[in-house]
């Protein structure tokens, strides 16, 4: 068997064995976990059954991420993404009055579309468009934006309406326990041991549970809750509304920058990138973020996209497919086991999220710190994804600075096509859409 998956995955090729996808697909997943509880508690705010929604989210998680495994080969994980599914809630079924059944339609056509721009290779075109300086800037971006997350999962900052943020009471047990779980993963990363950010997890997950930032299990299996109330339940017919024009874009444009900027990024810190830069068999993984998609609308859960989680088990050393297969089979066991999938708490998972921020600051070593027309444009991109929380706006603003600078000292030879499209298409966006 062990020899079969080595083979099939390319494991020994990729200088990685088998224990170490194993401990990356389980440390990427417990680090993605919060997602099967806090996707329904956003979608039930619509009116969708809690439960259903639940399912839905396991199972469109399991079925992406096994498509990226066994197709792409690569160690990334999907789950319905952060952000899209507060915009479906929010913004497009409670604030434009739109019903859900409408707003899983429109998911379901952005998933359609994605599969025939991936299908025509013009996805793969913009991933291998973006300058090699900008791919580098994205990882750092993705790196702080990562660590920001985490911070504020472990309530070591905290909002602040005079100054945005501050700092948050560090007395409290779970900033404590966060800090001490950054402290051993740190240590147990540099003393090498395999699993350090799973241990580090494990560890505070353990100690949070008599100072109450953990409840204890409230047994260990349970019945999965039907799917009924949502399967299949979208509206095409909604569609016809002119207002969902600007909708569907706006799920088109946020889950393909989303999607492009964390394959990119984890791919330059993985190693993953070929020497000019491009992202071998990118298109197979966009394939899989697309049908994910599809299939996630038909379960009844908003956007499935890449998840920059997958980072953690990038840094554990998983390198191949077979990671994620781990992380889709573990999503499909939290049906039954989430009893025990529920206790984890963020100030467990949120000193993993930090680590990989400073992980991924590595790619800072690799760019062009002399060239101004390169430095700038990176330099927006990093620091337009922690700032704005979104790494669809740090790749935006960075390709649009990077097409700019470029035309205006006199280097437009340096701007490919598809960047000078990209750059219009963006503009469009921010100003006219």
């Amino acid at each position: 068997m062990g020899e079969w998956l080595d083979r099939r995955f390319e494991i020994s090729e990729r200088k990685s064995s088998l224990r170490t996808e194993i401990i990356a697909g389980i440390t990427t997943f417990m680090t993605m976990a919060y997602i099967i509880f806090v996707n329904p508690a956003i979608l039930s705010e619509t009116g969708m059954d809690f439960g259903a929604v639940m399912t839905a989210t396991c199972l469109a998680s399991a079925i992406g991420t096994l498509i990226m495994g066994l197709y792409a080969n690569y160690p990334f994980a999907l789950a319905p993404g952060m952000g899209l599914n507060a915009f479906f809630a929010f913004t497009v079924v409670i604030g434009m009055k739109i019903s859900w059944q409408t707003a899983l339609a429109a998911v379901f056509l952005d998933g359609i579309l994605f599969i025939l721009l991936t299908a025509s290779r013009v996805r793969e075109a913009i991933v291998n468009a973006v300058p090699y300086n900008l791919k580098l800037a994205v990882s750092a971006g993705i790196g702080l934006f990562i660590a920001l997350i985490g911070l504020v999962g472990a309530g070591i900052v905290v909002d602040n309406p005079a100054t945005l943020v501050s700092l948050g009471d560090l007395t409290k047990p779970a900033p404590i326990l966060s800090l001490c779980g950054l402290l051993l993963m740190a240590v147990l990363h540099a003393y090498k041991v395999k699993g350090a950010l799973l241990w580090g997890i494990l560890a505070v997950t353990l100690a949070a549970i008599p100072l109450g930032v953990a409840s204890p299990p409230q047994g260990i299996i349970s019945t999965p809750p039907s799917l009924s109330p949502i399967l299949f339940k979208f509206d095409l017919k909604g569609l016809m509304n002119v207002a969902m024009i600007g909708v569907v874009i706006t799920f088109l444009f946020v889950d393909l920058f989303d999607t492009l900027g964390t394959l990119i990024g984890v791919s330059a810190r993985a190693g993953f990138l070929d020497k000019d830069g491009n992202l071998p068999r990118a298109n197979k993984a966009l394939t899989a973020d697309a049908v994910a998609t599809a299939v996630g609308a038909c379960l009844g859960t908003s956007t499935v996209t890449t998840y920059v989680e997958s980072a953690s088990g990038v840094e554990e050393g998983g390198r191949t497919g077979l990671a994620s297969c781990v992380v889709a089979l573990l999503f499909l066991g939290a049906l039954f086991f989430s009893p025990i999938a529920r206790i984890v708490p963020a100030a467990a998972t949120s000193p993993a999220l930090i680590m990989v921020g400073v992980f991924m600051m590595q790619a800072l070593k690799g760019l062009n710190f002399d060239d101004i027309t390169e430095m700038v444009p990176a330099a927006i991109a990093i620091f337009t994804m922690p700032f704005t929380y979104s790494i669809a706006e740090g790749i935006a603003w960075g390709i649009i600075s990077y097409t700019l600078i470029k035309l205006l000292t006199g280097r437009g030879r340096q701007v490919s096509l598809t960047m000078s499209i990209l750059t219009a298409l963006f503009l469009a966006k921010e100003f006219l859409l």
